[in-house]
C-alpha cells in the first residue's frame, strides 16, 4: 500500500486535471521512492512508463517502441528508426488524447544521447500549446538533471511546469508508517532507517527493535547490510576514499583538516569528495546559526540510515561476516542514546515549525538551527542546540536532551546564560527531554512564561495530530 508522498501526489493530480500539456521533473537519489509516486500517480491515467537502461541507444529505443505499440494496443510492433520519430508520434497523438509518458532514469540515455533534450525542446515548443501530454523525466543523478535539465544553459530549461526533488520522509511522516510502535521505538527506528520509505519498508513491527537490526543490518548478505557501499559503486569512483570519508564524518570528525588528517589525504581532495557527496544529497555543510563563514563550517552525513550504517555497521563488520550480529548489537546498544541526541534535536525543529505551522508558537521565527562558537564573556566554546529568530529583538533558544534522566535546573539555567551570547531583548526557552524533568525545573517553570517544559510524548501527541 502507498504510505507516503501525499502532497506530491495531490500536485500531480491537480496539474493533471487541468488536461493541458504538462512537463514535470523528478528525481532525487536512489531508493527515495521517485518510481513509487509516479506510478501510484499513473495507476488510473493512460500512460507509457518507459524506464532508460544503462545500454545502448538501439535496445533502449527498442524498449521505448514497445512501450508505445503496448500503449496504441496494436498487435504490430512498431520500431522506430530514431527517437525523435518516436516522440514526435506521442506528442501528435496527445492533441487528441490526454496520457502521462514517463522517461525514468533519463540520465542513462541522455548521457549516451546528448541531442535527445534539444529533440525534446524542440517537440515541446512545436506541440505544447495544443498538446495534452503529461510528461515526466525522472533521475537518480541529481547533479545531472540540476545541470543538464533545470540549469539556465540547459536546453529543456524554462519548459517545465513543475518539478519535485524529493527527500527522505520527515519524522512526522515516518510515525504513521507503524502506528503499534511505542513513541521510542518510533524515534529509534526513524535514526536507524530514516526517511527513505525502501529503508522503512525493511521494518518488521512483528519484531522488537534489536531484532530488526541484526536482521536488516547485522547479518551478512542482507540488503541493508552492504548497501551504502553498493550505491556508492554504483555513482562514484574511488569509492574506498569516498566511504573513509564517510566513516569519518559518522565518527564525529566534522571538518575538513581533521578528516583530511585521518584519511591521510590533502585537504582539497577531502573537499572535493564532500563536494561530490553533498551533491548527492548525503552530505550536509552546516554552519552556525546565522553565520556564514567556510572557517566554521561542519560537515555531517544527512540520512539517518547512512550515519547508523557508518557509525555502528561498518565498524562492526568483522563480527558481521563472523555471525556474530547479536555481539555487534551488543556493543552498539550502549551508545544509541548518544546517536540519537541529534536525531533528537532533528526531531525537535520538526516540533517547532508544526507549532508555527498550527498558529501555536508563541514566536514566529522565519529560520532556525544549531548554533556553536566563542563566547567572548568566557573565552569558552560554547553550543546551542536550537536558535530561532524573529526578528532583531525576538528569539527562541532550544536544549534537547535524549537520556533516561529526568532534566533539571541546571540545564535550564545553562541555556538561559548561553542566550545571553546574543543581544535579543525577548527570549522564548524551550527545553526537550525524552525522561521528563525534575520537580525544581518544572517550579521554575512555571513562574516564567517564557520558558517551555516539552516531553517527548508531546512532541509526539502534536506531530501525530
Amino acid at each position: 500500500m502507498f504510505k507516503e508522498r501525499k502532497r506530491e501526489l495531490s500536485v500531480l493530480n491537480k496539474a493533471y486535471l487541468k488536461d493541458r500539456f504538462e512537463f514535470f521533473v523528478i528525481y532525487g537519489r536512489r531508493r527515495i521512492g521517485k518510481s513509487s509516486l509516479i506510478k501510484e500517480f499513473v495507476k488510473d491515467k493512460p500512460n507509457i512508463f518507459f524506464t532508460a537502461q544503462n545500454n545502448n541507444i538501439m535496445i533502449n529505443l527498442q524498449n521505448l517502441s514497445k512501450e508505445i505499440s503496448r500503449f496504441k494496443n496494436t498487435n504490430k510492433r512498431a520500431l522506430y528508426s530514431t527517437f525523435q520519430d518516436a516522440l514526435e508520434e506521442l506528442f501528435e497523438l496527445s492533441l487528441s488524447k490526454q496520457f502521462v509518458l514517463v522517461i525514468d532514469e533519463f540520465p542513462y540515455i541522455a548521457k549516451k544521447m546528448p541531442e535527445l533534450s534539444s529533440i525534446l525542446q524542440i517537440l515541446i515548443d512545436k506541440y505544447h500549446e495544443s498538446s495534452k501530454l503529461f510528461l515526466i523525466l525522472c533521475g537518480s543523478s541529481i547533479s545531472y538533471i540540476e545541470e543538464e535539465v533545470l540549469a539556465y544553459k540547459a536546453p529543456l530549461f524554462g519548459r517545465r511546469t513543475g518539478q519535485m526533488k524529493l527527500s527522505p520522509l520527515s519524522f512526522k511522516e515516518v510515525i504513521h508508517y507503524y502506528p503499534e510502535l511505542d513513541n521510542e521505538t518510533k524515534a529509534l527506528v526513524y535514526g536507524a532507517y530514516g526517511g527513505t520509505p525502501f529503508y522503512l519498508n525493511q521494518f518488521d513491527p512483528m519484531l522488537g527493535f534489536k531484532e530488526n537490526i541484526v536482521s536488516a543490518f547485522l547479518e551478512p548478505n542482507t540488503l541493508l547490510f552492504d548497501e551504502p557501499e553498493n550505491l556508492m559503486r554504483q555513482e562514484l569512483r574511488e569509492t574506498s576514499n569516498y566511504n573513509a570519508v564517510l566513516s569519518l564524518v559518522a565518527l564525529g570528525n566534522t571538518r575538513v583538516n581533521d578528516i583530511a588528517t585521518k584519511a591521510g589525504l590533502g585537504t582539497n581532495k577531502i573537499a572535493y569528495y564532500l563536494k561530490n557527496l553533498i551533491e548527492m544529497d548525503l552530505i550536509q555543510k552546516e554552519y552556525p546559526y546565522s553565520e556564514n563563514r567556510s572557517k566554521s563550517a561542519l560537515y555531517k552525513i544527512k540520512d539517518n540510515m547512512f550515519r547508523f550504517w557508518y557509525r555502528f555497521v561498518e565498524t562492526n563488520s568483522n563480527w558481521i561476516h563472523q555471525d556474530l550480529g547479536e555481539v555487534a548489537y551488543d556493543e552498539i546498544e550502549p551508545l544509541l542514546s548518544e546517536y540519537m541526541g541529534s536525531v533528537f534535536e532533528a526531531i525537535c525543529q520538526e516540533y517547532l515549525w508544526e507549532l508555527l505551522r498550527k498558529g501555536k508558537s508563541p514566536i514566529k521565527f522565519r529560520s532556525i538551527g544549531r548554533w556553536w562558537g566563542t563566547n567572548k564573556a568566557t573565552k569558552q566554546q560554547e553550543e546551542i542546540d536550537i536558535i530561532g529568530e524573529q526578528d532583531k529583538a525576538t528569539a527562541l533558544f532550544a536544549e534537547c536532551k535524549w537520556t533516561n534522566k529526568k532534566v533539571d535546573s541546571h540545564v535550564l539555567n545553562n541555556l538561559i546564560r548561553r542566550s545571553r551570547i546574543f543581544n535579543y531583548l525577548n527570549n522564548g526557552y524551550y527545553l526537550f527531554s525524552k525522561s521528563g524533568f525534575t520537580d525544581e525545573c518544572i517550579e521554575i517553570a512555571n513562574q516564567n512564561p517564557n520558558i517551555h517544559l516539552i516531553t517527548f510524548d508531546e512532541i509526539m501527541q502534536e506531530l501525530q495530530n
